[in-house]
C-alpha cells in the first residue's frame, strides 16, 4: 500500500478532541501574553520604586537651615519617604500578580500538553493501524503469490 493512500486514510480519522487542542493553544498563548505583560508592569513597578529609594538616599539637607526650611525639608522628605514605600508595596504587589499570572500561564501549558500527548498517541495509533493494514495487504500479496507461482515440474512453491 502506498504511502499517499496511508496517508489519505489516516488524515480521514480526525482526531475528534482537535476543536478543543486548537482553544486550549489559544488560551495557552493568551495566557503567555497576559504573563508577559504582567511581568513588564513588575518590572516597570520595580524600577520606579528603585528610582524612588535611591532619589530618598541621595537626598541629604543642608547642615544649617532656618526652623521653617527645616520644618519645610522635612516634611518633604517625609512625604519622599512614604512615596518609596507606597511604590515598593505597588512593586510587591505587582510581583505577586504576575507570578499569579504566571501560574495561570503555566497550568494552561499543562492542559495543551495533556491533550497534544492524545493527539500524538491518537497519530501513533492511525500509524499502527496503517502499518499492520499494510503488513497484512503485503502478506496477503505474498502469500497469493507463493500459492500461485509453483514449478509443475518438481512441485515445489517459487521463492526468491
Amino acid at each position: 500500500m502506498a504511502a499517499a493512500d496511508r496517508e489519505g486514510r489516516m488524515k480521514h480519522v480526525a482526531f475528534r478532541l482537535q476543536p478543543v487542542l486548537q482553544l486550549r493553544r489559544t488560551e495557552e498563548r493568551a495566557a503567555a501574553a497576559a504573563a508577559a505583560a504582567a511581568a513588564s508592569v513588575a518590572a516597570d513597578a520595580d524600577r520606579r520604586a528603585t528610582e524612588h529609594e535611591t532619589a530618598l538616599t541621595a537626598a541629604v539637607l543642608p547642615p544649617s537651615l532656618p526652623a521653617g526650611s527645616f520644618v519645610a525639608a522635612m516634611v518633604l522628605l517625609r512625604t519622599a519617604a512614604t512615596d518609596a514605600a507606597d511604590a515598593r508595596a505597588l512593586a510587591t504587589a505587582q510581583a505577586e500578580q504576575a507570578e499569579a499570572v504566571r501560574a495561570e500561564w503555566t497550568a494552561a501549558a499543562q492542559r495543551t500538553k495533556g491533550l497534544e500527548r492524545l493527539a500524538e498517541r491518537h497519530r501513533a495509533a492511525l500509524q499502527h493501524a496503517a502499518d499492520v493494514a499494510e503488513e497484512r495487504a503485503t502478506d496477503d500479496l505474498v502469500t497469493g503469490r507463493a500459492g500461485r507461482c509453483t514449478d509443475t515440474t518438481r512441485g515445489t512453491a517459487w521463492t526468491e
